[in-house]
Order: C-alpha cells, then structure tokens, then sequence
C-alpha cells in the first residue's frame, strides 16, 4: 500500500543518519516495541473491562482512581520499552534519558518497515503506530519529525481494518416498541435488576415523540445500539442510532442506578449538539472496551460530524493517538490555509504566551520564561498543575490539553507581532530558522470564546448575560464538588463553549479544594483596624476569603447583583467549608453531561 501524499511542512526536514551502529538488530527493536505496546494495551483493557463491575457495584471512587490509573500506564510501559531498547545490557530504574548515548544511533526508516510487517494485520494498528512514535521520540536525537523515521501519517491512510464482525446490534420494532426497547436494554446483561423498564420504554418513547415528532413508530422504525457500553463516573450509556425513511437520528440512553442498588434509564439524547456535550474534550475519558477504535471511532463521526477525530479517540481513553489524529489533522489544515499565527485576543496572561491560527479552532499556550508579577509560580509548578488536570475527572467543566515538545510550524505563517512577543516573553521555548519556528514545550486546547469578552457583549440581553453568569457559577460549585479549586476565579480564565457551556482553562494556580483554608474576614477590634487599607490580620498562602470575591470578580455592579442572586452562596466560607466535608466524606456529585430537566420524571424513578 503506496503511504498518503507527504505534507508540505515535511519537505525540507532534516533528520539523524538512517544507518549506524546499534546494540540490536532493526527486527528486535521493531519486535519490543510491538510487544511493549501489546503489554500495555492489555494492561489498558483490563483496566478498561473492570468498569462494568465497578458500575454495577457502584463503586464511584474507585472507577476514579481506575481512570487515573491507566492514564499512567502509558508512560510507564513507554519507559521501560525505551530502557529495553536503549539499555539492554542494564538494569535501569526509573525514567530514561530523552537521548540514549551520542556514539548511539538507529536505523529508523528499517526499524519502522520491520514494525509495519507486525502490524499490518492488527485492529488496533493506528495504536501501535502511535507507541511507535512516542519510543522514537523519547529517543532519537533529531529535532525534526520525519515521516520516512516513524509514523508522522500512517502508513495504511484512512482505510480501517475489515471488520470481521458487527460492532453494533440492529432492532426492529415489528409492530411492538415497547417490546423492542426492553429487548435492546436486556441485551447488555447488566447484573443488576432494572428498577420498572416498562416504565423507562414508555418514558423513552414519551420523549422521543415530544422531541422526534417526525420519528413515527413503525414496522419502519430501525434502532443501531453499539455493542460496546460507553462508562463514565456513575452512568453507563448506550449509544446508536436510530434510522427511519425520513432521516437518521443519533441516540443516547444514559443508565444509572438507583439507591437501592436498581438500574434505570435518567434519560434519552437523540440531537447531535447534545450528544456532542456527552462527548466533550471538557468531560474525563470514557472506559469502553473495543478492540476495533477506528471502526468505533468511524460509527461516533457519523453521529458526530462536527468533532474532530482527535477528540473522539481521546473520550475512548486513548488519548495519545487523540495527539497522533490532531497533529495529522492540523498539518492537513496548514497545507490548505494561508492565514497567520497572531496573538490571541483578549487579556494578556501572566504565565502563558497564548496564540492561535484563527482559521483553526485551537489555542496554542507557551509558558513563559518570567512571570509577570504578582504571580510567582514556577515553569514546573505549571506543569505540573496541567498534568494534574489531564488526570482529575474534569467534569464537564476543565478543557482538556494536549502537550508538545519540539512543535515544528512554518515561519511565513507567524505574524511579525507574534514572532516578537514569543522573542520577548518566552525566548528559551523558541528556537527561530529561516523556514520554520521550533517550540520547545507548548499545550494546546480547544478554542473558546473568554468569558469576560462573551459578558461584555452581553451586557445588553438580558437572557444571554443570566445564563453566562450561572453557568459561570454553576462551572465553580460543579469543580469544587470534584475537589478542584481554580485559585483565580477571573471570568478571563474561563471561556465559553459554542453550547453555552461554561470550562476552566487556565491551571497555574489550580489546587485541590481541600488544600485550601476557607475564613471569615475578622471582625475589626479597633477603628485603626477598620481603615486599614492593609489587611491588619496574619494572612497564609493556602487562606482564602470568599467575602472578597464580590469586590475583585465584578467591576459592574449590575453584573455583581445578578451573580450575587443566583450564587451568593460562593462569597461565604461556610458554603466552601460545607463543600470540603462533602469531598473528604467521599461524597462523589452527580454532575450530568445534559441539562437536568431533560430528566425523566423523578416520582417514577423513586417508586421502587
């Protein structure tokens, strides 16, 4: 199979010498990084199949701790495949150098046609490419990406494997819906009891005709469910679609449990824009067992046309190759725009040099080499406040970040007032050549529209502000009931989804909300103590005064009133000591990934 047409930022690469002197054999080398991916890919679906037990046993704190756990497998098993490869008469522990020895090289283009003989024939292909490119990036001692070294566009292009089997289960209704709804949900064999699944068929078909009028339920009517059940936090959801003469529609049932330990059916999505906020890169990664992504991956596109293939693969939990998809994406974008990197508009940050390409809906964030006062973390503080994020369960409401080292972009394509504020504020990230600009260390998130930028254009409309403003609230209670305090609760440091969704961005004072001293303001003893200008009270790093939020978040007091109305409760520290009890009592929130009256009706779901 002939590879796909090289990008254009690729042409004038320069890449290490592809024949040298190495401890093994170009096969052996392919063989261990074939088989330490398949190590850890094991390890990962292990971890992967068990969220059906810990569903069904409700153990909610243990499905986060799972989901923590198997983000660090992969470094893990990348670590040891690299000490195998470029230590293999040693007994190293810990984390290799980035470099194995300088009297050290490999023959990639020949490790890499070796690899592509072990997984010509494999599902998971596009996986194993990635491991790949991970290994020689951890090793290899070029600065650029070459595609004839390792996987920069895969080998085998977009067509997926053949499948051998459906991934999905078909329906019929045969004159009887109810029928065929109880059918479908028995078909998952969930070891729990269903609380009335009568009643969840007639609440699911009572909401599809409200919804769906133009769905008529019919001998017509077909239903696709994926077999594979999608897990996250305390719901298991089933997803599909449904496809009648006059149209196809994608469909969510979301499962929970009740207290008394019964399954039920919260709810039925079945509008992509809904669906998309199930999937979004704000929401932690999904457990679900699949041994065929792209065809999984394939299915979810159609149902979601407006997500980016990177992001569908990082909600499987596959994260790394969500990175793969997003770098092949964005070349192919660069190849077929012309606009320029400028800086990102708004209010300058303190840690970070932010730019983005405005045609392509991402933000690129460089930390810079000096801080700008009063802000006195370090560039390893920050780095570690982002990794944090990638493994705390976002819910909904922080965005999800891909990291970069040695990010190669074309020079012609950096506007002049971009290129000198990256020179002035965060010149040891970059490196400047005649055609292209190395960034040493950048992260990238999806673009959203800052949320004080958004309230000042909806400082007029009324329903446009409210709802900014309680999403606003609504994104802080929902982060502080995951053990997340934000640290600077500027509206700058928020932004807004195209849904209306309020999401954190930006980690360099991130912490855990149980880290943090919540106090009253004293009361002043003295009319010395009451002008000060100064607080005249001993004030620590970790304490923090919700009485002074109103003051500092909200210079209109029309926006300070409304705020106040609807989430008063944040400008008191009792309300955050409360929240504290909650997290260190285990307490784990349930935080849905739609809008709470879209619930089925809650007397029904209490009878049992």
């Amino acid at each position: 199979m002939c590879p796909p047409p090289k990008s254009k930022i690729l042409e004038k690469e320069v890449s290490v010498p592809e024949s040298g002197f190495t401890h093994r054999t170009n096969s052996e080398i392919a063989s261990l990084i074939y088989n330490g991916f398949k190590i850890y890919h094991t390890r990962f679906q292990e971890v992967t199949v068990g969220a059906k037990k810990r569903f069904e046993r409700s153990a909610w704190l243990d499905e986060r701790e799972a989901g923590q756990y198997r983000l660090l497998l992969y470094k893990e098993h990348l670590n040891s495949v690299v000490l195998h490869i470029t230590h293999p008469d040693s007994h190293i522990d810990g984390e290799p150098d980035t470099i194995a020895s300088s009297e050290q090289s490999y023959d990639w283009p020949h490790i890499k046609a070796s690899y592509v003989k072990l997984i010509c024939s494999d599902t998971e292909r596009e996986l194993y490419e990635t491991f790949f490119n991970s290994v020689h990036r951890k090793i290899a001692q070029d600065t650029y990406v070459n595609n004839a070294h390792m996987f920069v566009q895969s080998t085998f292009g977009e067509t997926p494997f053949k499948a051998t089997h459906n991934i999905y289960n078909t329906y019929h209704s045969t004159g009887d819906v109810v029928e065929m709804i109880e059918r479908l949900l028995n078909s998952y064999n969930f070891f729990l009891d269903w609380q009335d699944m009568f009643r969840d068929a007639g609440n699911i078909l009572r909401s599809l005709a409200e919804e769906r009028p133009e769905i008529e339920m019919s001998d017509d009517l077909e239903v696709q469910m994926l077999k594979a059940v999608f897990y996250r936090n305390k719901a298991a959801y089933l997803i599909g679609r449904i496809i009648t003469p006059k149209g196809v529609w994608p469909v969510a049932l979301p499962i929970l449990i009740n207290k008394n330990g019964k399954l039920f059916v919260d709810t039925i999505i079945c509008d992509a824009d809904e669906l998309s906020v199930v999937f979004s890169f704000s929401r932690s990664y999904f457990m679900v067992n699949t041994h065929s992504p792209r065809l999984l991956v394939t299915y979810l596109e159609s149902l979601l046309p407006n997500k980016m293939r990177s992001e569908l693969y990082s909600a499987l939990g596959l994260q790394k190759h969500g990175k793969t998809e997003f770098y092949r994406g964005f070349l192919e974008h660069l190849d077929i725009s012309d606009d320029k990197f400028i800086i990102a508009p708004g209010i300058k940050g303190m840690v970070m040099s932010v730019f983005i390409l405005p045609s392509y809906e991402t933000v690129f964030k460089v930390i810079k080499d000096k801080f700008t006062p009063p802000k006195k973390s370090t560039t390893e503080q920050v780095k570690e406040s982002y990794t944090l994020v990638k493994r705390h369960d976002r819910v909904g409401r922080m965005a999800d970040t891909q990291e970069f080292t040695n990010l190669i972009l074309p020079r012609a394509r950096f506007s002049a007032e971009l290129l000198e504020e990256l020179h002035n504020v965060a010149e040891s990230s970059i490196t400047v050549m005649e055609d292209h600009v190395i960034i040493k260390h950048v992260y990238t998130e999806r673009l959203m529209t800052p949320l004080n930028i958004y309230i000042e254009r909806e400082i007029d409309n009324p329903d446009g502000l409210k709802n900014a403003l309680d999403e606003y609230g609504n994104a802080i209670k929902e982060l502080a009931a995951a053990n997340i305090f934000p640290g600077d609760l500027l509206l700058k440091n928020f932004g807004i989804t195209r849904h209306g969704r309020v999401v954190f961005y930006d980690y360099d004072e991130i912490c855990y909300l149980t880290e943090v001293n919540f106090r009253d303001i004293p009361e002043p003893q003295t009319p010395e103590q009451e002008m000060s200008a100064e607080p005249w009270y001993t004030v620590n790093p970790r304490d923090v005064f919700p009485e002074e939020f109103a003051t500092f978040l909200f210079a209109r007091p029309k926006i300070k009133q409304l705020f106040t109305k609807m989430h008063g409760d944040l400008f008191e520290a009792s309300y955050w000591r409360h929240l504290q009890k909650q997290v260190q009592d285990g307490v784990v929130s349930d935080i849905f990934p739609y809008r709470r009256k879209k619930r089925f009706t809650r007397q029904l779901l209490q009878s049992n």
